[in-house]
This record gives C-alpha cells, structure tokens and sequence, in this order.
C-alpha cells in the first residue's frame, strides 16, 4: 500500500483523524472552562462533539466524512466572530481550531485511498 507516513511512523490520514478528534475534544472542554456567551460555548461544545463523530466516521466507515468537518470548520470559524462573544481569546482560540480542523479535514482517508487502488485498472 503506498500511504505517506509521518514522523510517528503512522500515516498522514490517520495523523490528521486523530488530530481532528483531539481538536473537537479541546473544543468542547473549552466551551466550559473558557468564559463565552451563552451562544458562543452552545455553539463550542456541539461543534466540538460533532467534530469527534466526523471524524471518527471518516476514519472507520467513509473517509468522505471528513467534508463535515470541512463544513463544520468553516461555521466555526465565521461563527468564532459573529457570535456574540466575552472575550477576544475565545474568538481566537476558535478561529484557530477551526483552521487547523479545515486543513486536518482536507487530508484524503485511508478508505479513500484503497478504493482508488482496488478501481486502477491493471497494467
């Protein structure tokens, strides 16, 4: 199987799942150890919990799954200054996982990976 693999001799999709399940952790911790509004740690912690099922399905069942987390970054970044908010920090703590989710989200899945080789006709 030809899968890049990263410094701790794991692949690059699954670096990237695992990443994608630690940041939706951080997310929903922070949304009540962190001071938000009441809008910004509802919309925290459901993004935080829905970012561990995304990713976690992508990685065992459908690695297309991680487009939800794609979708989902994208929310969270634009909801991280919408929203109303009590601190600056919390704004950027947002944003900042939710870039690092949005660039975690675009890495291809081992599922994928192996569909494309099962489908390459033989040479």
């Amino acid at each position: 199987m030809n899968t890049t693999t990263n410094m701790t001799g794991g692949n690059t999709a699954n670096g990237a799942r695992v990443l994608s399940v630690l940041l939706g952790i951080w997310l929903f911790i922070s949304a009540f150890v962190w001071p938000h509004s009441r809008e910004q740690m509802t919309n925290t912690w459901i993004l935080g919990v829905l970012a561990v099922i995304f990713a976690l399905v992508a990685t065992f069942v459908e690695s297309r799954a991680r487009y939800l987390n794609t979708l989902l970054s994208i929310w969270l970044f634009i909801s991280a200054f919408a929203l109303p908010r009590v601190t600056i920090g919390t704004t950027w703590n947002n944003a900042i996982v939710a870039i690092v989710l949005f660039l975690c989200s675009l890495v291809p899945g081992e599922v994928a990976r192996r569909r494309r080789l099962v489908e390459r006709p033989a040479v």
